[in-house]
């Protein structure tokens, strides 16, 4: 058995969570949710089944208000601790973010572009775009993670990438066969919202905080404060996607 692995930007250790995989036999994944980063050895990420990305969905919901760091600029292998290669992958839905091992012991993929590497986001429209402009003052871009000013910038100016989010109606199609997640979407077509998501989002990390004792989230706003905060679409995507699959 490996010994636990360290998260390759904190370097702390990562949870291990055991998965279903399309081989019939247990999937072990290292997850550094301070980081939003999961670990997988080579070729872990093409063994998931619908119901493991349901599960996962359920842990990146429960974990939604958990303080998160930036991923350091140098990062190390948890295998053989040498320098992770950073590179892009481009797929349909968009490109995203790689940080390979060059000994090929497997690679670190944010929980962002996870989701972009499954097909599970989709573009923002403008009227989207505008909408949150009026209500968020930045987002986090879903492709390099980077905070961006969504009233100046109509694309991430640092990836270039198109703002996009996590959607609920990708997440089912990429699912099918799991009964539950087909039925209830049948049974409950709920327009997505995302402007509110990223506001009910923000009280539930405000509360969390206050509950917590520690000092409130930075830039966070409640029910009677108008200022600005950064909106994590992930995060809001998640949760959109957890209220349609769960019961």
């Amino acid at each position: 058995m490996q010994p636990q692995p360290s998260c390759p930007s904190c370097r702390q250790p990562m949870q291990v969570h055991r998965f279903a995989s399309h081989r019939g036999e247990p999937l072990e994944l290292d997850i550094c949710f301070a980081c939003q980063g999961l670990w997988f050895d080579r070729h872990e990420n093409l063994q998931l089944t619908p119901a493991a990305v349901v599960e996962l969905f359920r842990l990146l919901h429960e974990h939604r208000t958990d303080q998160h760091q930036p991923l350091d600029s140098r990062m190390a292998c948890p295998r053989c601790v040498g320098p992770l290669d950073k590179g892009f992958d481009l797929v349909r839905s968009g490109r995203y973010i790689t940080y390979r091992c060059a000994r090929q012991h497997g690679r670190f993929s944010s929980f962002s572009s996870f989701m972009v590497e499954k097909g599970f986001v989709r573009h923002m429209t403008r009227p989207e775009i505008d909408d949150l402009a009026q209500r968020v003052g930045a987002i986090y871009c879903t492709s390099c993670g980077a905070p961006v000013d969504i009233r100046k910038d109509h694309a991430c100016p640092y990836c270039r990438a198109a703002f996009s989010l996590i959607d609920p109606e990708a997440v089912v199609r990429a699912m099918e066969g799991y009964a539950k997640a087909t039925s209830h979407r049948a049974t409950h077509p709920t327009p997505v919202d995302i402007g509110d998501a990223l506001v009910a989002l923000e009280r539930d990390r405000t509360r969390a905080e206050r509950e917590r004792q520690k000092r409130a989230f930075t830039g966070a706003r409640d029910a009677d404060d108008n200022s600005p905060f950064t909106g994590d679409l992930l995060a809001a995507g998640v949760a959109l996607v957890w209220a349609l699959v769960k019961d």
